[in-house]
Formats: structure tokens, C-alpha cells, sequence
């Protein structure tokens, strides 16, 4: 697996909150539900997205919005326009005083907003939970990032359109895998972009000795790997490597392989029913004990826990 296809193996929706937002200017909707992960593409009209730390940014038609929570920010027709809705935990919606808005701004099917037939369309889908991202993939993301239409195509959106507002038997799987593959598109052009920002360890690999280092770690994190037994993968000293590491990666090789393997263990959490001894095999612990206890220092939950946190 390569490098990009490791950071981007990581959305799994269930059961996301997907909407048709449609809106008559003027309009302005407060976003407070401390998603990990929204995307919002722009089918017609113009949005502004103003964050609480940052310039507001303009969507045009076709331009494409990824915003990492849990911080909040504010969609409108204009930044200087006051929030009428406000977006809660768990897709909850409520006037800016606090009283729910009990489906006033409902217009049919994951349809939602002022006008059906409104100026302004959006459609916005939105990963409920920590851990339907994995965090290897969150860190690697700005808090809100942006493609415009004269960047990058869209080919999902024609059946996004389509399928959004169909209410069939098994339509949540539908928009769920629809989801996953938008983001998997919109963050492919955004790495792939000229200048693009991709995280430090995702530069290093292209440097002759980290790289190859990096992509021992990947593809063999249960070995019992030392820095001594890297450096000599290498070519290179102990202390030449360590120094070169720390360089690019922003971290010791050590501490990147236990985040590493930590990830690995999460994902396996999410996506399998295997046991945790099991799991810690494959991730390079000696125990399920050494896992748990790494597991919980770093993620504050225990595997368990972190797994009753995703069944169904």
C-alpha cells in the first residue's frame, strides 16, 4: 500500500448526516456539532464559511469544503449575516436562543432549509463520530480546506444529487460508501495539488533514508524494530538516522511507530470482530495487556471501550 493510499484507507461512515441545504438569502447557519470531518460541496449559489479562527472563505458553484472539528464555524450568504439555525451534536438543530426548531426548516427527503428551490444548494455530509475518520487522516488536514471548481471535477456530483433524496430500503449504505468515496476524491486532489500540504512524514518518504525507513515501519509494524536495526536497514548510523528523522518526521522513529501501530489497532477495533490479543500480534505488542495499556494512555478509552463505541 502506498503512502497516500494508507492516509486515505481511513472514512467509513455509518449512518451519516447527509443533507440537501437549501437556502433564499439572506440566511446563516451556526455549526456547533463538533463533527470530526464535514464536506460541503457547492452546486449553485454562493456560501461564505466563517470560522472562529480564520478568514472566511468563499464557495462558489462546484468549489468543495472540508472542515475538521471539533471546532465551530458559521455558513451564510454573507459573513455579516446573523445565524437563524444552529447545527448540534448528533444533527440536532435549534433557533440561536436554544428552542429546537422541531422540523421548521424541514422541505421533504434530506431536504433542509428556507426555500426547496433556494438561490443557494449545498450538499452536505457529515462523519458523526471520532473514529469513522481515522486520526492519522484528521491530523494530516488544516482546520477547513478548499478546492475550487477550476481545480478539480467533481464526477460524484450528478449521483450525490440523485441518490440524497431517495428514501429506499438500504439508502443510508448507499450515501454512507457515496460519502467515503467524495472525501477520498477531495482529499486526493488536495494532497495532489501544486504546493500542496501534505503531512511531514508523507514528505519524508521521499527522502532516501527516512523513506526507506518509513516504509519498513508501514509494511512490518509488528517487528521488533530498534533504531540500531533501522539505521542498519539504512545504511546509515544510529544517531545520523535518529537526527534525520526527527528531522523531516517531527518526531523520534520509535514514537512514530507506536502512533503508528496504535492506528493500526484502531482501525482494527472499528472495522473487525477480532480479539485484542490478536490484534496486538499483528501491531507489534507482545500482549493484549501492553496494548491496552499504550491503547489507553494515548486514546483515553480502553480498546473496549473504544469498540462498544462503534457497535451497532
Amino acid at each position: 500500500m502506498d503512502a497516500l493510499a494508507g492516509l486515505l484507507d481511513g472514512p467509513r461512515a455509518r449512518g451519516a448526516f447527509l443533507i440537501r441545504a437549501c437556502f433564499d438569502p439572506p440566511w446563516s447557519v451556526r455549526v456547533q456539532d463538533r463533527a470530526p470531518l464535514t464536506v460541503m460541496l457547492a452546486v449553485r449559489g454562493d456560501t461564505w464559511i466563517v470560522p472562529d479562527a480564520g478568514d472566511p472563505v468563499r464557495l462558489c458553484a462546484g468549489d468543495l469544503a472540508v472542515a475538521r472539528g471539533p471546532d465551530a464555524y458559521t455558513c451564510a450568504d454573507d459573513p455579516g449575516t446573523a445565524p437563524q439555525a444552529v447545527i448540534l451534536p448528533g444533527g440536532a438543530c435549534s433557533y440561536p436562543d436554544g428552542r429546537p426548531l422541531n422540523g421548521s426548516m424541514d422541505l421533504g427527503v434530506r431536504t433542509w432549509g428556507s426555500a426547496r428551490d433556494g438561490e443557494t444548494l449545498l450538499l452536505i455530509g457529515t462523519y458523526l463520530w471520532p473514529g469513522e475518520v481515522s486520526g492519522r487522516l484528521l491530523n494530516a488536514l488544516p482546520p477547513l480546506l478548499t478546492l475550487a471548481s477550476d481545480t478539480w471535477t467533481c464526477p460524484l456530483t450528478p449521483l450525490l444529487m440523485e441518490e440524497i433524496v431517495r428514501d429506499e430500503p438500504g439508502q443510508e449504505v448507499v450515501l454512507d460508501r457515496l460519502l467515503d468515496l467524495l472525501v477520498i476524491a477531495a482529499l486526493r486532489a488536495w494532497f495532489a495539488r501544486p504546493g500542496g500540504e501534505t503531512p511531514a512524514w508523507y514528505r519524508a518518504m521521499g527522502d532516501p533514508v527516512v523513506g526507506r525507513v518509513l516504509r519498513l515501519l508501514h509494511d512490518h509494524p509488528a517487528h521488533p524494530w530498534t533504531v540500531a536495526g533501522l539505521a542498519e536497514k539504512a545504511g546509515v548510523s544510529r544517531a545520523a538516522l535518529a537526527r534525520r528523522f526527527a528531522e523531516l518526521v517531527g518526531e523520534p522513529p520509535m514514537t512514530y511507530l507506536t502512533g503508528w501501530r496504535l492506528a493500526l489497532a484502531a482501525d482494527a477495533l472499528r472495522d473487525t470482530e477480532d480479539t485484542l490479543e490478536a490484534i496486538a500480534r499483528r501491531v507489534g505488542y507482545g500482549s493484549a495487556f501492553a496494548l491496552s495499556t499504550a491503547f489507553k494512555r494515548v486514546y483515553g478509552v480502553s480498546p473496549q471501550e473504544y469498540r462498544l463505541g462503534f457497535a451497532v
